[in-house]
Formats: C-alpha cells, structure tokens, sequence
C-alpha cells in the first residue's frame, strides 16, 4: 500500500510536469506531439519499474502492426491506454467523449488525433466514428479500440459492443485482438500490486471479410480465452 501511494504521488507529479511543458507547445505539429506523449509513457513504466517492481511484458511481437492497422484490446487498467505509446508506433485511441473536457488532457487528445465517440449519438455517430477511422488506419496509425467499453475486473465477461465490427466492416482491414491481464496489478479501484509482470499478448489477426456474427463471436473468443490463460500463469 505505501508503495503504491508513493507510485500514484510521483506518477501525479511526473503528469502535472508534462502538463505544464504541453502548455508552450499545444501548436506543435501532431507527430512532435505523440513523440512528447511517447516520452511520458516511458517515464510512466520506468516509475512503475523503480517503485512497484512491476514490468511490462509484449508477447506476440510479429503480430504488432508498424502501419495502419485496426488493433482490439481487452481493457482492465488505466494502464492500457498509458503504455500503448511504448508499445506501437502512431496510436489513435478510440475514446468516451467526456474525456475531452478534462482540462489539458481534452485538448491535447483533440490534438494528437484520438477519436472521440459519442456513445448516445446514434447512427451520425456511428458514420463519424467510421469516417474518422478510417482517416486514421490510412495516415498509417494503428487505430485503437476497447470493444468491451469500458474497463472490467480480471476474470469477469461483459458481452463486447458492436462498434468495432461497423469500423473492421467499413475499414476493410484486419483486426488484431491484444488479450492482457494489467487489472491483476493495476486495478480498476484501490492499489497497485507490487512485485509483477503485466503481460499484453498480441494475437493472430482476424482477415477481414467476414460476416458480423462469426466476426464477433471469433474476437471476443480469442481475446477471453487468451486473457483467461494469462490470469492462470
């Protein structure tokens, strides 16, 4: 518990710094910006190294994509969405909208092209999201996307949403699913667990192609079973 208040502390101190520095260069150029982002996502692993003794292990490296690409993940942690930068080249996070009025933070994912989705927007909505998406997969940015929502406790199953199949169907492009089991160190609510590896495993992409159903049912399969398999290691 004391090391991970101790974590949160600086993790909170290494942010606010980051923040004040963004202030001078909101107008950078879009990629400056990521590099910048970059560079706070190692500092994040390299305090949760130092303080909690937890590592990041990437299993499946031949299936991470260097271009654009369509990547579905399990989501269990904060952590998810930290580390990706350390982990792909040019992420684009498909996001809640609510998050853009988080102050800073809102304007600087306006700025690095993250895609906000408005969850209660309907069929325009949905016609935006697959617009800005395939924008992003075609600038040659590996677009990210949760399919469950939100983030879940290790172990637990919520039936994944069916937006991401409108941006594999319209996007014409392969999926690649990530299972992984950070919510066993980085949990949803209370404190990190020290002493850990948090493992993120990069599965064989889904072809593109495929009817709704069986698209679906083979994502949620592949990722569920993976993750299941990391939490019995």
């Amino acid at each position: 518990m004391v090391r991970s208040s101790l974590f949160k502390a600086v993790f909170y101190i290494w942010t606010t710094l980051f923040c004040v520095l963004y202030l001078p260069l909101m107008w950078m150029p879009r990629n400056g910006l990521i590099a910048f982002q970059r560079l706070w996502s190692h500092g994040v692993r390299f305090l949760l190294r130092l303080i909690i003794n937890i590592r990041l292990d990437v299993r499946g490296v031949e299936n991470i994509p260097s271009g654009g690409a369509l990547i579905a993940m399990k989501h269990q942690s904060s952590f998810d969405t930290f580390v990706m930068h350390t982990v792909v080249s040019h992420p684009a996070f498909v996001m809640k909208r609510e998050l853009l009025k988080i102050p800073l933070y809102g304007s600087f994912c306006v700025n690095t092209g993250m895609i906000p989705v408005d969850r209660d927007g309907g069929l325009k909505a949905l016609k935006s999201l697959m617009k800005q998406s395939a924008e992003a997969i075609n600038d040659d940015r590996q677009l990210i996307i949760f399919p469950e929502g939100s983030r879940t406790i290790p172990g637990d199953h919520v039936e994944y949403q069916s937006g991401i199949f409108g941006i594999y169907k319209y996007t014409k492009r392969p999926v690649v699913p990530v299972a992984l089991n950070s919510g066993v160190y980085w949990p949803k609510k209370g404190h990190l667990v020290a002493g850990g590896v948090i493992t993120f495993d990069f599965l064989e992409p889904i072809e593109a192609g495929k009817a709704k159903a069986e698209f679906m049912v083979l994502l949620e399969k592949n990722i569920e079973q993976a993750s299941i398999n990391l939490l019995e290691n």
